[in-house]
């Protein structure tokens, strides 16, 4: 019990300098990268759609921890050394950017295509349409399964401890190994990881009674 109360600080710390951020900016670069990739994906330029189609199945057709390997283990065989903190952010937001983009683009197909003739109607071009009709009904739709992504990724965080990310769970095995009490300390681990992914859940679940207002009954 001592040792827990010992580190219940230096935990809390690499979960918000370290787990937190790179949940962060990975799941933020991450959505761009599915926007672009979605919209490729829905094109009819047979070009952008095959090269979106290849970038998703390579994405969600091999394993996150091989992504982080050949970031940051690989790429230096070429003379691209990055390090460790960049390496899981590009590693995260591509994985993220695969998985993300299939539902950014299944949210955009379930809106009625009488939605589209809407704006064609009162003269809105392409790209007006899409920034004030068709995404902001699409953002309602992806909002639920678009946050069970981000809580996945607070998860997944945890590998980053793999190519040497001082995070949550690399702090935890740091002070675990000389003292053998991996339960104490993975629990102690696990218990962070949890609050932090209630803390998401709270905040999806506002998120989404919030979008339901703007919904016409």
């Amino acid at each position: 019990m001592q040792l827990i109360l010992d580190n219940l600080c230096p935990l809390a710390r690499a979960a918000i300098e370290e787990t937190i951020p790179l949940t962060v900016i990975s799941f933020v670069i991450g959505l761009v990268i599915a926007l672009v990739v979605a919209l490729a994906r829905l094109s009819s330029n047979v070009l952008l759609s095959g090269l979106a189609r290849m970038y998703i199945s390579l994405i969600r057709g091999t394993p996150l921890l091989v992504q982080l390997f050949l970031v940051f283990y690989a790429l230096p065989q070429i003379g691209v050394r990055i390090d460790p903190f960049p390496a899981a952010v590009i590693a995260f937001s591509l994985n993220v950017g695969g998985y993300a983009a299939e539902i950014i683009r299944s949210a955009i197909l379930s809106i009625p295509k009488g939605q589209w003739e809407a704006a064609q109607t009162i003269g809105l071009n392409y790209v007006d349409t899409y920034r004030r009709i068709i995404l902001p009904q699409a953002t309602r739709v992806a909002v639920p399964p678009l946050s069970n992504t981000l809580i996945s990724l607070v998860k997944d965080t945890s590998l980053a401890s793999t190519i040497l990310v001082t995070e949550l769970f690399r702090t935890a095995q740091n002070v675990a190994a000389p003292t053998f009490e991996f339960f104490a300390l993975y629990g102690t681990a696990a218990l962070y990881y949890w609050v932090i992914c209630l803390v998401l859940s709270f905040g999806q679940s506002r998120l989404e009674r919030r979008l339901e207002r703007y919904v016409a009954r």
